[in-house]
Parts: C-alpha cells; structure tokens; sequence
C-alpha cells in the first residue's frame, strides 16, 4: 500500500488530498483546503501553508508528496507568489523525508479526464467518480486529489 498526498499550491488557498493505493485501487482518505489569512504579508502566508501541510502530513503519514508545478501564469507577480506558496509545501513535505514528485496541470488533468485542456468542473467530477465520493470536493481540493491519482497512476498496473 502506498498513501499519497496531493497538494495544489496557492498563496490563498492551497488544496490537499491524501488517498492510498493497493493494488491497482485507489482509495479516498481526505481531502481540504489551508486558508491563508489574505490580511497578512505574503511572510506570513507561507508559514500558514508550512504548518498547514506539515499537520496534515503528520495526520495521516502519507509515504509520498506529489505537488503541482506552476503555471506559467499571465502575471509575472502571481506566478512569483504561486511559486512561494509551492515552496513552502514543498518544504513542508520534505522536512517530514517524503520524496516530493512535481507533477505539470496538463499531465494531472490528462491523468483524471484524459483531455490535458480538462476544465476545474471537469477535473471535480471526475475525481468523485475515480475515487467513489458521494458529492464533488471544493475545487482547491479536487486538483490536489487529482495530482495524488496523477501520481498513482504511474504505478498502477
């Protein structure tokens, strides 16, 4: 069994999915989002985002982090606050000695719809459906399940 947990970074509101995987099954586990409090410095956000994920890691002990990459964003100073955000998960995982995979937004909605060009809706309804969920999770949270099944898929046989 492998449990995997999937984070879509952002400044705001960063998404995560934890689900496990055994043999060839994946399986829900949880999923959320860290709010980030708008009101404080970027400084201050980051660290909101490391102890968010650090908490969640610590929760449910996944074995592997798999994190989305940034887009190339249309304004310069979003990417940068983006990739911050990335950072800090990154390093969150990382200070918990899981191997962290990055994984692009075309692969990861290639992997859940089978169309890299996938809209948000279309990535949230096919999560519930590949992970059996009664109701589609918030979007931040759906894009994290969907880069934790991205990566599952690349050991499913």
């Amino acid at each position: 069994m492998q449990r995997i947990i999937g984070i879509d970074p952002g400044s705001r509101l960063t998404g995560y999915g934890v689900i496990h995987l055994e043999r060839g099954t994946l399986a829900f586990m949880s999923c959320g989002v860290i709010k980030t409090d708008s009101g404080l410095p970027l400084s201050y956000r980051l660290n909101q985002i490391f102890d968010g994920i650090n908490e969640v890691i610590q929760l449910h002990e996944p074995d592997v982090a798999a994190v989305e990459d940034v887009f190339l964003a249309s304004n310069p100073r979003s990417a940068l606050k983006l990739g911050q955000a990335r950072g800090a998960a990154v390093v969150a995982a990382m200070q918990n000695s899981l191997p962290v995979h990055d994984y692009s937004p075309k692969m990861v909605k290639q992997a859940v719809t089978g169309y890299g060009q996938a809209d948000k809706e279309q990535v949230q309804h096919m999560v519930r459906v590949l992970l059996g969920l009664k109701k589609s999770p918030s979007s931040d949270a759906a894009d994290a399940l969907a880069v934790a099944i991205c990566h599952a898929n690349q050991f499913r046989i």
